[in-house]
């Protein structure tokens, strides 16, 4: 009986969108404590994860009598259907490809709350059922569930990785209390290969599936304070996320799909204009951005991206722009970068930026943004 269910859930599946899915029990991560601990320790959590450990790892403590665990996976594309406009002198911003779209999470919650619904109609006779869905923001680790639910492996940068779909998936699990027969985990298939590793800026990765969060550039671009000087420019052009972990992967050369409509991206919104963005006002990022997963930090991180993208990207119209941030506006991470970008995009020796960084360091109060004059004089006066 319980055969014929997952079967027909699979079948379900499939009918209401959901690219992959897999079954597995609700024992204990066990194996991850000592791990998670070691990197609280550490100092490479990030603070977005959920703060406590035994409920990362317990689904008995999130759910009453918890009997097995549904991984599900999204593919989501890796390529844009087309290209925003080029404007002449204008350079754009990116967001990285998790956050094309509309927010992952609101399409996982669709799928799962169908997906839920529809397990309530195939078995009919139980009327007891129960549910507990939940995306990354929940108490689960995603990875290590898909990849019990033989989803696929975590390869060495902490993704899953599919054999069909690469890393480009967005993942979400359902507890239950339905005792599904479990699928049999993925191994690693990763080997010798360390292009992850190597090739990402900042070295985050470990080489075991772990990761520096604190140093990963995606963390820092959901940031709200000032950049460290550090990742400034390794960021490039990218205002929120980082996919180089994904782009060097073997596994997913080629990789672009095109299953799900309201994963498809506008251009105009995930390579969006850096200029406009110095000056945009909360209604207007609400309606350009707030469908996406990368607008959930609010306006500021990206605004002091975009300042940090316009200097990377050499971008010297946008000087006068930079100035009247720091002349006018009231936050001091703004106003900090701002400095920052205005020194990189100025000649040395110009004396116009240099008199005007002077005059702002006697009215400027926030040492944040005094340091990051101070920074500014002496990579526009003293030659290195």
């Amino acid at each position: 009986m319980l055969q014929d269910l997952k079967h027909n859930v699979i079948t379900l599946s499939k009918e209401i969108g959901i690219d992959k899915i897999g079954f597995t029990t609700a024992e204990p991560f066990s194996h991850l404590k000592e791990s998670l601990q070691e990197q609280k320790a550490a100092g490479h959590t990030t603070g977005f994860e959920h703060p406590i450990i035994e409920e990362r790892l317990e689904p008995a403590l999130l759910f009453q009598q918890p009997r097995s665990i549904i991984s599900i996976a999204l593919a989501y594309p890796t390529r844009l259907s087309a290209k925003a406009e080029s404007i002449k002198g204008e350079r754009r911003g990116s967001f990285a490809r998790a956050s094309w779209g509309t927010d992952y999470h609101d399409i996982l919650q669709d799928r799962m709350t169908k997906l839920m619904t529809g397990i309530k109609e195939l078995a009919n006779e139980e009327t007891n059922l129960e549910f507990k869905p939940m995306v990354d923001t929940g108490e689960l680790i995603d990875v290590a569930v898909a990849q019990r639910a033989g989803l696929g492996f975590i390869g060495k940068n902490g993704l899953l990785i599919t054999e069909e779909f690469g890393s480009y998936v967005y993942l979400g699990e359902i507890i239950t209390n339905i005792p599904f027969e479990p699928d049999t985990p993925k191994q690693p298939q990763c080997g010798d290969c360390r292009k992850c590793i190597d090739l990402c800026p900042t070295s985050a990765l470990l080489g075991d599936g772990r990761m520096n969060g604190q140093i990963c550039l995606s963390y820092q671009t959901q940031t709200k304070g000032m950049m460290p000087l550090e990742y400034r420019k390794k960021i490039r052009n990218v205002i929120y996320g980082c996919d180089i972990c994904q782009q060097v992967c073997p596994f997913n050369k080629g990789v672009d799909t095109h299953h799900h409509q309201e994963m498809e991206a506008d251009p105009e919104s995930v390579t969006p204009l850096l200029t406009p963005l110095l000056t945009i006002s909360n209604k207007e990022f609400k309606t350009k951005f707030g469908s996406l997963a990368g607008s959930w930090r609010g306006k500021k991180p990206l605004q002091r991206n975009a300042i940090i993208a316009l200097a990377n990207a050499k971008q010297k119209s946008a000087v006068p722009k930079l100035l009247a941030l720091v002349e006018n506006d009231p936050r001091p991470v703004i106003r900090g970068t701002a400095i920052w970008a205005i020194s990189e995009l100025s000649e040395f020796g110009n004396l116009e930026i240099v008199n005007f960084l002077e005059k702002q360091k006697t009215v400027e109060i926030d040492s944040e943004v005094l340091v990051e004059i101070d920074y500014a004089l002496t990579h526009l006066t003293e030659p290195f």
